[in-house]
This record gives structure tokens, sequence and C-alpha cells, in this order.
């Protein structure tokens, strides 16, 4: 008789620290498993504890509670389908990033990382231990080998698996998305199934947890490289996939393929799941915003209102005496077109009062970016009044173009708890808003159609902070600005690679100079969704104080 054995993927949305949810969550999973006669239902990497749980994990009461978790959770699935679990695992010689196989109402087997990342947002090395590799486990008919994410990112685990009887390779993920990742990683797993000649089972989890965003997409491989299951990225589901012994092995049935979303929706549905996350996960329901009328602002409302619904979507206008009217008018159709309140509280008093009491300090001084910085200071100090009278999450709204040369006021349009934009250039925004006016999803819980009028997406920049202000004033036009920063943030370029790819020095060297003395802000700035290898937070550890320039 030809053996059976059918999995239940459990594609879930953990958060940092709630065991009991966590575990709740797996409970249900496995009672869909139950229900579909699912011989295993299988949970991403540290699904227990949510990931990544950082320096928590090294508290003992933390490890010695989710343990606690894992045991209950083991005794509530007693009868029924194996089910594997992510968590911490603490033994005489250290503490490992761990698998849990359980069955029969206790803990079965544990599966150890090997390989721990240690790059970009990771710093595994520093809270785990590496484990020597584990072997394969059984269940049922079927022998299973788990390299835990990065271990199967790298050919010796599952190898050594193949070698020691895996017949399939089940591989838990917490993988943050990066945008063009979800490509590496079907690279990558092809040829792990062509190397072994085993099919593999790629879970990752989705959801935001601080600055990082986990995309799902999960999928299923038969040897050779075949895709025999995918699943949807950004969006919680279970499914199940039946695999089948065959003279030439185990073979997983062809069941649904979905069909990925191209970048740019990639990146905007990463904006707003992290966004929405963020607020529910840290107990907000809410959120403020200065809405300007530019294109920033208008984007960050957009998203705000695609995470948690237009009437949780609180916009204030905060004009000066630079404030043109058409700025008032935009402000108010994208409020409008969305649905969400906006506010208005000038601020023409507030900066007077400001500059009668400094004036006996200022006096003799021209006037300068200082009196511009007071003007941000006192909207970044309304809103946050508005957003600690309300009990609103107060978001922020500066692009990566601004973020990375500091054009931005610290303690002023910077005051907030989340800038869904952080690691969009401003080029990346345009374009991001044309697609968002072209198109809608059921992802989606703001409204269908245009959301931000053309001419708001095509006017100049400006701050208006001063009469006739527009951003090229003191910056490079964007695409240049973005040119150079992509090199010297996003590819760790030299100036003279900028020179080579045809970037005028003087403007390099201007925007180098900017960057690196911009480091403080970024250091006390609001965290904002993670689309990159090089977003300006983990994966960009500069000093804010040194005195190295390239002088190439």
């Amino acid at each position: 008789m030809q053996q059976k054995f059918k999995l239940t993927l459990a594609q879930l949305n953990a958060k940092v620290g709630d065991l009991s949810g966590n575990c709740e969550q797996a409970f249900q999973a496995w009672e869909a498993a139950t229900a579909a006669n699912s011989d295993m239902v299988m949970l991403p990497e540290m699904f227990a504890t949510g990931y990544q749980v950082q320096d928590l994990v090294m508290k003992p009461a933390f490890l010695k509670d989710t343990i606690a978790h894992i045991d209950s959770l083991a005794k509530r699935c007693a009868n029924g389908p194996t089910m594997g679990i992510g968590g911490p695992s603490r033994d005489a010689h250290g503490l490992y990033n761990a698998y849990y196989i359980l069955s029969g109402g206790s803990i079965q087997v544990i599966v150890r990382k090997h390989n721990l990342p240690n790059h970009a947002v990771f710093d595994e090395k520093r809270l785990y231990k590496s484990a020597e590799i584990s072997g394969p486990y059984k269940v049922g008919s079927l022998r299973i080998g788990t390299p835990i994410c990065e271990d199967a990112w790298h050919s010796e685990v599952p190898e050594a698996l193949a070698e020691t009887g895996a017949q399939v390779l089940f591989v838990p993920n917490g993988s943050p998305y990066e945008r063009e990742k979800s490509n590496r990683r079907i690279d990558l797993m092809v040829s792990r199934v062509i190397e072994t000649g085993l099919p593999l089972v790629y879970l990752n989890m989705v959801g935001g947890q601080d600055d990082q965003v986990f995309d799902g997409g999960s999928f299923v491989l038969n040897p050779g490289g075949e895709l025999a299951l995918s699943l949807p990225m950004f969006e919680t589901c279970i499914a199940h996939v039946r695999f089948l012994e065959t003279p030439k092995g185990w073979l997983a049935e062809p069941e649904n393929r979905m069909v990925w979303p191209k970048p740019l929706e990639q990146d905007y549905h990463a904006m707003v799941l992290s966004l929405r996350d963020y607020i529910l996960k840290t107990g907000f329901s809410s959120v403020v915003l200065g809405l300007s009328g530019g294109i920033d602002s208008a984007i960050v409302a957009t998203i705000a209102a695609d995470a948690i619904g237009a009437k949780n979507v609180n916009c204030v206008m905060l004009p000066s005496e630079y404030t043109s009217q058409r700025s008032l008018d935009d402000a108010q159709s994208v409020a409008q077109a969305l649905g969400a309140v906006l506010h208005s509280v000038p601020i023409e008093g507030s900066r007077s009062a400001v500059a009668s009491a400094l004036a006996p300090l200022f006096e003799g001084l021209a006037a300068d970016l200082t009196e511009e910085n007071i003007q941000s200071r006192l909207r970044g100090l309304l809103l946050m009044a508005i957003s600690n009278k309300k009990g609103h999450m107060l978001l922020t709204t500066g692009n990566k173009s601004e973020v990375a040369v500091g054009y931005s006021t610290i303690y002023g349009d910077m005051a907030g708890g989340f800038n869904p934009i952080k690691d969009l250039y401003k080029t990346r925004v345009f374009d991001i808003c044309k697609w968002r006016n072209e198109n809608h999803r059921p992802w989606m819980m703001g409204p269908a159609g245009v959301m931000i009028e053309p001419h708001i997406i095509d006017k100049s920049p400006t701050a208006e902070l001063r009469e006739d202000q527009k951003d090229e004033d003191s910056l490079p036009p964007y695409p240049v600005l973005d040119g150079i920063l992509t090199m010297l943030v996003d590819e760790d370029a030299s100036v003279s690679d900028c020179l080579d790819a045809g970037f005028d020095r003087e403007t390099v060297k201007k925007i180098e100079h900017l960057l690196y003395i911009s480091e403080y802000k970024r250091f006390q700035s609001a965290p904002g969704t993670r689309l990159s290898s090089g977003a300006l937070w983990l994966d960009r550890r500069y000093p804010i104080a040194h005195g190295w320039r390239d002088k190439s």
C-alpha cells in the first residue's frame, strides 16, 4: 500500500512575548489539522515567543514561562496530529533557538539551530549557542529533517540530514521582508532540493514586529525544484499538503500556487501590515498625524487608513503664515478622499509667543534655520499634545531621502511613534502614490480610488517654513539625491564609485557629509517599516561621533 503523509502549514502572526496568545493560535491550527486528518501541523520558527525576541529571551523568568507554555500546549494536543513549533531551549551547555516536536502529550524531540545569522537585523550569535547538527526524527511513516531558517540557507545542514536518512525537509522560518527577497528564498531552496534530492517545505511567519515585517510567502518544492504549493504574502492562512511515497521517493501533491505581487505592491502591503501590527501590538487603536498638503504626509495617511480604517485616522493641518492656500486645499482633498477627520490648529500665535520670549536672547542676530525649526517643533509639540490627550499614536512622515541627510527637525517633524515610509526614498514615494491611486486590494481598509491627486504628486516639494521655499534650494533634485544615497547607503559605495557612476564630486561630498552628521538624529528617530537591506536602523549601525570622510 502506498504510504501517505498529510501536513498542515500554519502561516500565522505571532506577537513577541504573548505566550498565551501565540500558543492559543498554535492550538487552533492543531484543531484545523485534526479536522483535516493531518499527521502533523507545522508552526514557524520561534512562534511560541514571537520573533525577534531579542534580549527578552535571556531573562530566566521569561524562558521558564515559555517552556511551561510549550509543555501545556503539548498536553492540550495529546490526542491528534504531531505539532512542530519554534521556541527557545536551554541545556547545560547554553541557550538555543530550537524547534519542538510535540506528540502524545509531551515534548518528543528538540531540534536546535546550527547556523546562527549575525548580519543585517540579526544578532543571534549574541543570544544563542550554535548546536551540533540534529538528525532526522520520525512522525508516522516519514523521517523528517528540520533545518531551522538559516540552516537551510546553507548546504551543510540539509545535506547532513539527507545523508542520515531524512526523506523530506521541513524548514520553519522567521524571515523578515526585503524587496526581492522572495525570489532569493526560492532560488536558495531550489538549490537545497537539487543538492539533497528531497522535497522541501518552507514555512514563514507573517506580521510586523517593530521595524521588521514577516511576509509569509511559504511554499513547497518537489525534488528538481518544481513548485507544488505557494501561499500568499503578508496574509495569515492555514493550508494542507499531502506527500506520497513513490518509487522515486516522497513527493508533494500539487496544490494552489499563489501569484505573488510585484515589488511596489509588496512594499505597500509591508508598510500597511507593519503599521497595523505596530499600532495594535503596542496597545493603540488610532493614529494622529500632521497633514501638510505634501506627498509624504498624504501617503502616510493613506497607509494608515488602509491599516486601521479611515475612521481611526486623525489628520491635523498646522498652518503658519507661510502655508499656501494650495497646501490647505490639498490636505483637505486627501482627508476627504480617505474619509478621515481633518482638524486645523494654526501656529502663528504660538510662533509669535516663542519669538517674543526669545527676543532678548536673540537680539542683534539675523533670522536663520533656528526660526524655521521653531515652527516644526511647535507642530511636534501640538501633535504630541493631541496624542497624549486623545490616546492616538503619532505617526511621523519623513521619507528615507530626508531621514538620510537630516532634512528633518529633531523634536519637531521627527516626533512620533512610528514612520511607515522611513525606508522609502522620495522617488519611490512618488511611485507608491501612483500605484495606490490605481489599485485597491481586499486587504486595504481604506476606500478605493484616487487618494492623492496627481497635482499633489507633481508639485515641487517644500517644507513651507519661509517664503517661496523649495526642497531643491538646499538639496539636489531627488533623482540625483536618491541615486547617490542608494550607492552610499544601500550599496556601501565609495565616493569614487559615485563619481564613476556620473555624479558630481561636490554634490557627492555634500551628501556624504550630511549623511554622517545626521546620525544623531536617526539614533533618536521613530522606528519604521524595513523594506530593504539598507534600512536606516539595525542594518546600518554607524557611530554618532566620528571624523572619517572618504578622500577618494
